[in-house]
C-alpha cells in the first residue's frame, strides 16, 4: 500500500503544479484583455507646429486628463481654415474631437463639458496663447496666470463665453 500512496502523492502534487502554471499563464492574458476592453477616452486629433513646445505640453496635458491624442506636425493654418474656425479666434494649434473644433489652449474640463452638453456649435476657442492656460503654465512662466475666456464658437462665427478663468 505504501507504493500506491507514494504514486498518488506525486501525481496530486503534479496536478496542483500544472493547475498553478496554467493559471499563471492565463492571468496576464486575461488582465490585458480587461485593459483593452476598458473604455478609452475620446480621440483628439491635433494639428500643430512640430517645434512648438506649448502645443506638445497641451497634448501631454490632455493625455493626463483621459483623452487619447493623435498629432499632425504640419502646422494648423490650413486645417483651421478647412474646419471653419475664424482666424480671429486662432491660436498655435487646432484640434478636432467628436466633430467639434478645439482651437488653442482649451482646458480639458471644458472639452469634457462640451462633449457632455453637445451644444449646436463649431467648437471652443482660447484665442492667442494666454499665460496660465494649459500648456502655457510651465515653470518658465513663474506661476503667472493671465485671465482668459474659453469661447463657444457657433457655426456662423459668433461667440459666447463658455468659461471664464481669472
Amino acid at each position: 500500500m505504501n507504493t500506491a500512496t507514494s504514486r498518488t502523492e506525486p501525481q496530486g502534487l503534479r496536478r496542483r503544479h500544472l493547475a498553478a502554471l496554467a493559471a499563471a499563464a492565463w492571468l496576464p492574458g486575461w488582465a490585458l484583455a480587461q485593459s483593452a476592453t476598458a473604455p478609452a477616452g475620446p480621440l483628439v486629433q491635433v494639428w500643430k507646429d512640430p517645434n512648438c513646445g506649448c502645443c506638445k505640453d497641451w497634448v501631454i496635458y490632455l493625455e493626463k486628463n483621459g483623452f487619447r491624442t493623435q498629432t499632425f506636425d504640419t502646422g494648423n493654418s490650413a486645417i483651421r481654415s478647412r474646419l471653419g474656425m475664424p482666424q480671429k479666434y486662432g491660436s498655435c494649434h487646432t484640434a478636432l474631437v467628436a466633430g467639434y473644433v478645439i482651437e488653442g489652449h482649451v482646458p480639458a474640463r471644458d472639452i469634457q463639458r462640451l462633449l457632455k452638453e453637445k451644444p449646436q456649435a463649431l467648437g471652443l476657442s482660447v484665442p492667442r496663447m494666454p499665460i496660465g492656460s494649459p500648456g502655457m503654465d510651465g515653470p518658465e512662466y513663474g506661476g503667472r496666470k493671465d485671465p482668459y475666456d474659453v469661447l463657444l464658437v457657433t457655426r456662423d462665427g459668433n461667440t459666447t463665453v463658455f468659461q471664464h478663468y481669472s
